[in-house]
């Protein structure tokens, strides 16, 4: 791993961190009905990912984050589902870090949440290695990471370089 990836790295495992008590959602929010397919859509890679773009849809969406901490902006989603997994978090990434990413908290255990995305969209997440708690990672790029009791999923890519002068 090279110095760039490596800080990079630690920047999103620093940001996917998080304060597990801090994630309660306000009862009766209802996510939009186009939820799944954006959000859903960029946490499996489907897509590029432009952090100023999800920070404005989410706001749009569920009003001001409740916290920016570790390089990302943290949304409270209420009553959200993605691949029929309660979410309770979508956080984005600020311009701090080296990689661009779109993050959620999902409120069933990895291996849940790996086999309902692969019924839900035939996307694979195979451990990355025989470890306790491995990450989960599927071809496009998403990994799926344990988070207490709780799943992470992300989307991270690094920056694209910007236009030559």
């Amino acid at each position: 791993m090279t110095a760039r990836a490596g800080s990079a790295a630690a920047a999103l495992a620093l940001a996917l961190a998080g304060v597990p008590g801090a994630c309660a959602a306000q009862a009766g929010d209802k996510p939009p009905s186009t939820f799944g397919p954006v959000i859903g859509g960029a946490l499996l890679c489907h897509d590029q990912l432009d952090n100023r773009y999800f920070y404005s849809w989410l706001k749009t969406a569920f009003g001001p984050p409740y916290k920016h901490e570790g390089g990302a902006y943290w949304f409270r989603t209420g009553e959200a589902s993605l691949w029929g997994a309660p979410v309770t978090e979508v956080m984005v990434s600020d311009d701090t870090s080296e990689l661009v990413f779109l993050a959620a908290v999902a409120e069933v255990p990895p291996d849940q949440l790996e086999q309902s995305i692969r019924a839900a969209s035939g996307i694979r997440h195979l451990a990355a290695d025989g470890s306790a708690y491995p990450l989960r990672v599927s071809n496009p790029g998403s990994t799926i990471a344990y988070y207490n009791t709780k799943s992470k999923i992300y989307c991270a890519k690094f920056k694209p370089l910007p236009p030559r002068p």
